[in-house]
């Protein structure tokens, strides 16, 4: 039946929502050095904070698979110190001048970040440049960070429920590109690796003409135009190949499946389908088509396999986007009592309705709506806002994406998300995985 009143309310969530969008416009200048090095500045004076980041285009997928964790490894080291700063003091000096500041290693890059007053612009670039240009890579350093990055690995990894999951399913659907390992790495080769390897390793990657500086906040522009040359200007270009892998995973044309007996208590079931690399359509489609199945409590899985037929705590999907293609994982930990075959076949079910049902129109107005606030709030802080820009420009060679991606989600339409549910979740492109607890085996 047709409501006025229901017209009303659509029309006004629209305007409400193109208000936002238009009023989130972020802008921003680049502009690239001699050396090689591209800088990004977004200026906001809303509030007295700037992010200096700089990103490395250099993740685990340009390791050795002899010698993997290099990059992470590299995430730890670089807050070791340089000629100018002491050892164990570069956190101390950014907390000091009130900063925060932290770190992140993916399979295609490495992000730094140092949040700090805008009055200390100068005193971020400074310590960004002196890391770059004058790291300290000794026997010392690398001691101490082995010890740490094994820790880590020991923690969040190996004595972790269902902490090897990640590493497990990547070693699974990849068979010969780096994405079949993982970040973290492995401690084996990082205990064997000598200081030349990572001194190598740093000339290669980390140098001006493959990171990207990228600053958002209260700054002035010209200023920090200035600084940027002042610190970063005489900074020599690196010399070495850039290499990037070149190997294409060939298509899956079988399911594969496993059993992984774990410390858990309860068993989960992980699916993970091979999907197109970020930014294309077909990776849009995907993406709406995960939050249709499990983003929030509405959601298809877990209005149907967890409030409905109670056979899962918890059933998630999600697409891990990469700079090549990657996968879409359905994750699920199974209810006390139920079988994981009964879990999985409830899963499966909801895919089948994905492929044979369309959306309803207010399905898929829900989740455009959904689409789009997420993509507002991913940018509502200044780091957020500076690594938005610097994986834009790094991945697609286009900052302005910030403000246009959405229009590519926008884009893709309900015959879409269908389509592309047929042409990728099919059984031959996916690995199935059993988590059981150790008990049982």
């Amino acid at each position: 039946m047709f409501s006025f009143r229901k017209t009303i309310a659509i029309t006004v969530l629209v305007l409400i929502s193109s208000i936002a969008m238009a009023q989130s416009r972020i802008d921003f200048t680049e502009f690239d050095l001699p050396n090689g090095l591209h800088v990004i500045l977004h200026q906001d004076n809303s509030t007295p904070i700037v992010a200096v980041t700089i990103s490395y285009h250099v993740g685990s997928k340009n390791e050795n698979p002899d010698r993997t964790g290099f990059a992470h490894f590299f995430e730890h080291l670089m807050f070791e110190g340089s000629e100018n700063i002491p050892r164990g003091q570069f956190d101390k000096i950014a907390m000091n001048a009130g900063g925060q500041i932290n770190a992140n290693t993916s399979w295609d890059r490495t992000f730094y970040y140092i949040l700090l007053p805008s009055n200390q612009l100068e005193l971020g670039l400074w310590m960004e440049s002196e890391r770059l240009l004058h790291l300290r890579i000794d026997s010392t350093g690398l001691e101490t960070q082995r010890r740490v990055v094994k820790e880590e690995r020991k923690q969040s990894y190996d004595n972790r429920p269902y902490g090897s999951l990640v590493e497990k399913t990547f070693s699974t659907a990849y068979k010969v590109h780096p994405y079949r390992w993982t970040p973290i790495g492995s401690a084996q080769y990082i205990d064997e690796a000598k200081l030349e390897e990572f001194i190598e390793f740093h000339s290669r990657f980390y140098v001006p003409n493959n990171a990207i500086l990228s600053i958002a906040g209260d700054i002035d522009p010209e200023q920090a135009r200035v600084l940027v040359r002042k610190y970063f200007g005489d900074i020599p270009r690196g010399t070495k190949e850039i290499t990037r892998p070149n190997i294409v995973e060939p298509k899956q044309t079988a399911e594969v499946r496993d059993t992984v007996f774990d410390n858990i208590q309860l068993p989960a079931v992980v699916q993970a389908y091979h999907m197109p690399a970020m930014g294309t359509p077909d990776y849009y489609a995907l993406s709406m088509l995960t939050t249709l199945l499990s983003d929030g409590e509405s959601s298809r899985l877990n209005k149907s396999v967890v409030d409905k037929q109670q056979k899962a705590l918890f059933v998630g999907s999600f697409p891990i986007p990469l700079e090549e293609p990657g996968l879409f994982l359905v994750f699920g930990i199974v209810n006390m009592g139920i079988d994981p075959a009964d879990l999985e076949s409830a899963v499966d079910a909801e895919v089948k309705r994905a492929q044979t049902e369309e959306l309803t129109d207010q399905e898929f107005e829900k989740l455009r709506n959904k689409m789009e606030n997420d993509f507002v709030s991913r940018n509502s802080t200044m780091a957020g806002i500076a690594e938005s820009l610097s994986d834009y420009k790094m991945y697609f060679g286009d900052a302005n994406l910030i403000n246009t991606e959405i229009d590519k989600y926008m884009k893709v339409t309900k015959a879409d998300i269908m389509r592309v549910a047929n042409q990728y979740l099919t059984k031959d492109n996916r690995i199935v995985l059993y988590y059981l607890p150790k008990k049982s085996q």
